[in-house]
């Protein structure tokens, strides 16, 4: 096993150099009347065929078969069949590199997922408590995100509107939450970004943490710009019941994030039925991103080479 990855990563690694070098201009293609693609496939590199879902990796993820260059990276996944990124701290990094990964992005053809809308300030993103200097906080917020989007082409980024508030009745912070996004999606809508309101399980303190909740706040707020986050690790822990709960709320689902559960590894690590869910969404007809929101069970290049497998397997449902 060892050997082969060394052998397939030889080989990638050959042909991440010879991408990065037709990368260097696309016009020095085009002067040649060919393209990047044409030009791979008359040298012989082949990239491993694409999934029946777009599954999105993360940065970190293959960084021992890919390195640690961040556009060594993303040539990686799309050598392994992926064709969509997500970047959870994309509006941390500096703007050059934001248009660096936009730009590779572009050339291999591949989409850009989520990445999280990072309020800044004090860190305060209570929206349900109603205070107006929580709302400023999330809206200065927004129109940073929509400079991030432009930059990597993003089309959703994710939003969790904070702690509940326990002196407050449940429908008054509902209420104002949905205030607080509705205002939000008057900065996004315009750009034709989508904030993703993702329930999550970290702890009950949290507001948000059910899909139909979700749902309930996605009806409220009714703009093409506020839509569900479907976290399956999340939901499994919270509510269970996935493909089920997934159906009732499918029309206000926008984004898709993987995690088996407990550990929050690769689909197999854990106790979902991965190929039985990917089944359901593919069936669906789902169009969108599946981000791999979660960590490597095992360490090292085969703990990497492992989670590629994990997928493989769990995406032969057709």
């Amino acid at each position: 096993m060892l050997f082969q990855v060394k052998q397939k990563s030889f080989k990638l690694m050959e042909r991440r150099k010879f991408i990065k070098n037709v990368s260097l201009g696309t016009a020095a293609a085009g002067i040649a009347g060919v393209s990047t693609s044409q030009a791979a496939q008359t040298n012989n590199f082949e990239a491993d065929a694409t999934f029946n879902l777009d599954y999105a990796p993360h940065f970190g993820m293959f960084k021992n078969l890919a390195g640690e260059d961040l556009l060594d990276q993303i040539t990686y996944m799309h050598e392994r069949g992926f064709r969509s990124l997500e970047d959870n701290g994309m509006m941390r990094r500096t703007p050059e590199m934001q248009e660096k990964i936009g730009n590779h992005l572009a050339k291999l053809g591949m989409t850009m997922g989520v990445f999280v809308l990072d309020k800044g300030g004090n860190g305060a993103n209570t929206l349900a408590a109603g205070k107006q200097e929580f709302v400023d906080v999330f809206l200065d917020g927004c129109r940073k995100a929509v400079e991030v989007a432009k930059r990597v082409n993003a089309k959703w980024t994710t939003v969790v509107p904070g702690d509940f508030q326990r002196e407050l009745p449940l429908d008054i912070q509902t209420a104002n939450v949905i205030e607080a996004l509705r205002k939000g999606t008057e900065i996004l809508e315009p750009h034709g970004l989508t904030m993703v309101l993702e329930p999550l399980s970290d702890t009950p303190n949290l507001y948000l943490r059910y899909s139909p909740q979700t749902y309930l706040i996605c009806k409220g707020v009714d703009s093409p710009s506020c839509k569900i986050l479907y976290d399956i690790y999340h939901q499994q822990k919270n509510e269970g019941n996935l493909i089920k709960l997934m159906d009732m709320c499918w029309d206000e689902i926008a984004y898709i994030q993987i995690g088996d559960n407990p550990g929050r590894k690769e689909p197999g690590t854990g106790e979902i039925n991965f190929k039985n869910v990917f089944k359901f969404i593919y069936e669906k007809g789902y169009k969108g991103v599946c981000g791999m929101e979660h960590g490597n069970a095992n360490p090292g290049k085969e703990g990497e080479e492992a989670v590629i497998q994990a997928y493989r397997e769990a995406d032969s449902f057709r």
